[in-house]
């Protein structure tokens, strides 16, 4: 398996929240729901996503056409208007309660019947949103190599897929919220596979076309039990330590035992929230010697211990 689809293997939606939106301008949505991964596509019209600042400093908008999708990695705020200077007129919350500035809930009030509200059902924007609420519906490798928001084009995915998911939105048949599920599941990963194929995808999945740190990159993440070193990945694609150690951390960003540590890391977090098996066993897996050593790595890279994280996700499953 390649490193694009060990990452997309992730995504699994269940009971993901699915929503068709129609809107006359002016209109303007305040998303605060803070989910850990949110599909938006433009089915009709267009807009703006307008980030919150970064930093104390404001991030430009962004526009949207028909037919692009765009990808929100939470837990950030943004809004996503008609114009970047329209005030918002509803906040989406987390859980997906929607309410007016004021508070007044607007979820009943601009209902256009299945998955689908707004001001008017043949508006000139039309959004289709799929979220995915819980963190633990999506590998937490393909979170860390996002960015906050990815924008791609009409031109750039396979727009049937779309096409289908906003068709299935409006149904309402038996297993309808699986259908909706699995469709979001493809779009998301037609969507990545199309971004990853770009310039400003993470530098590790450019640096795989190097000959050199492409190998010493499969060989780690084929095969994190093994107990890798700098010299032993030098010596196995026929470099010395030093070039090895050089080139790497020139192309990925950080050298090669800080990128072994979060790859092992991140797979024992997907272990514990997708499997059964014990902290020793993943432990093991994951090229740790015992789960106390693997449990002392995993609460200093991520604050809580193995056992705290899996019962976070199991209480949100």
């Amino acid at each position: 398996m390649d490193a694009l689809a060990s990452l997309l293997e992730g995504p699994r939606a269940r009971a993901a929240f699915v929503m068709r939106s129609s809107f006359d301008p002016p209109w303007s949505l305040r998303i605060r729901d803070e989910a850990p991964l949110t599909l938006v596509a433009v089915a009709r019209g267009g807009g703006w996503i307008v980030p919150d600042p970064k930093g104390g400093k404001p991030v430009a908008p962004r526009q949207l056409r028909g037919g692009d999708i765009a990808v929100f990695r939470g837990p950030d705020h943004y809004t996503i208007a008609d114009d970047p200077g329209t005030a918002p007129q509803a906040i989406i919350h987390p859980g997906q309660v929607t309410t007016t500035p004021d508070g007044e809930v607007l979820c009943e009030t601009l209902s256009l019947g299945v998955r689908n509200w707004g001001t008017n059902a043949d508006a000139d924007t039309v959004l289709v949103t799929g979220t995915y609420e819980h963190e633990s519906a999506a590998s937490r490798r393909l979170l860390r190599a996002l960015p906050p928001i990815a924008v791609l084009g009409r031109g750039e995915i396979d727009s049937r897929v779309l096409d289908l998911l906003v068709e299935e939105a409006a149904k309402d048949l038996p297993a309808q919220g699986v259908m909706l599920d699995r469709l979001l599941d493809l779009l998301l990963i037609a969507t990545l596979r199309a971004w990853f194929s770009r310039e400003d995808a993470p530098a590790w999945y450019h640096a795989y076309a190097d000959p050199l740190v492409g190998r010493a990159l499969r060989l780690m993440q084929h095969n994190p039990a093994h107990a890798w070193t700098v010299a032993s990945l030098a010596a196995e694609v026929g470099v010395s330590r030093a070039a090895l150690a050089r080139r790497f951390t020139e192309l990925v960003g950080e050298p090669p035992m800080s990128f072994l540590t979060d790859w092992r890391l991140a797979l024992a977090a997907d272990l514990l929230h997708e499997s059964d098996a014990t902290l020793e066993a993943i432990a093991r897996r994951v090229g740790y010697g015992s789960a106390f050593a693997l449990s002392t790595a995993f609460k200093r890279h991520y604050g809580l211990s193995p056992r705290d994280h899996r019962n976070a996700d199991q209480r949100t499953a």
